[in-house]
């Protein structure tokens, strides 16, 4: 194979990863912090692309795509911070909390997804890009708004990393995440640093939700897929490893660039799960986690 047929391959791999690297972030900060799953976390995309097409666009409000992003984004943050304050931190504290997060998100997935079904019908909308025109990425022309999500993907994420590395407030987030009891004790809001930890997790998977909305098309099931992938790449990196969910999206957004290329796109699931299982055979933590 010659430069110019890896070269498609490998943009697309990088495009991938970029959202994936957004998508499965929110999950890994949500399990680093309470310690459980968000299974309404593919559908808070799908509400984020469509408020963002609701208020953007000239079929909705008309207000323009930059004002459906930031509302689109706001909405899935406030959302976030809801499902924590009624269906997960009640069940707090018990052995069975993995469970009934389990239950509850799932409970909270399926009734967004229903409302979005009787709001905006069932009939397929697509956001218009957030930039018009093409861009060239290693010499592969692509769309300006697939050039736009790789620039700013690793953007959010670094901003994200600052914020837990230097802020007071993401350092207090991380000590709770390390031991709790002992956050209680030195006086930390808890339940205020876990709200506003699920509403990060629902903000970056709203705006990875529009980003994705302006390349696929909106439906209610939509943020079925991308849930599916954000859950591989955080298992695969390693659960709670910020830094190793990044580096899990990219490898398998190129893996996923390069298994559609040589074996199609049927098979391409099998084999990211395939992978994912082999990785955890031999590494039960995740390819960058700890013990």
């Amino acid at each position: 194979m010659d430069w110019d047929s890896i070269a498609p391959i490998l943009v697309s791999g990088i495009v991938l990863g970029s959202l994936y690297a957004m998508m499965a972030t929110g999950l890994s900060l949500i399990w680093s912090t309470l310690g459980i799953f968000n299974f309404a976390h593919g559908v808070i995309m799908t509400l984020g692309a469509y408020v963002a097409w609701q208020v953007g666009t000239e079929d909705g409000f008309g207000l323009g795509i930059a004002a459906g992003l930031a509302l689109g984004v706001a909405a899935t943050i406030g959302v976030g911070c809801l499902i924590e304050v009624t269906l997960v931190r009640p069940f707090l504290g018990r052995a069975n909390v993995v469970l009934l997060a389990v239950i509850t998100t799932l409970a909270a997935s399926v009734f967004i997804e229903n409302a979005a079904l009787l709001t905006w019908s069932g009939r397929i909308k697509q956001l218009p890009p957030l930039i018009a025109g093409d861009a060239s990425i290693l010499g592969v022309t692509v769309s300006a708004h697939e050039a736009l999500i790789v620039g700013i993907s690793p953007a959010i994420l670094i901003a994200l990393w600052l914020f837990l590395k230097v802020s007071r407030t993401g350092r207090a987030i991380r000590a709770v995440s390390q031991n709790r009891d002992s956050a209680l004790l030195a006086g930390m809001n808890v339940p205020l640093l876990y709200a506003l930890a699920f509403g990060m997790s629902a903000g970056l998977a709203g705006f990875a939700g529009i980003l994705l909305g302006s390349i696929r098309f909106i439906s209610p099931v939509m943020g079925g897929e991308p849930m599916v992938k954000a859950m591989i790449v955080a298992i695969f990196g390693g659960l709670g490893s910020l830094a190793g969910t990044v580096g899990a999206a990219y490898l398998i957004g190129l893996l996923e660039a390069v298994s559609v290329f040589v074996i199609g796109l049927y098979w391409t699931p099998a084999v990211l799960f395939a992978v994912m299982i082999g990785v955890l055979v031999m590494r039960p933590t995740g390819l960058f986690g700890r013990k």
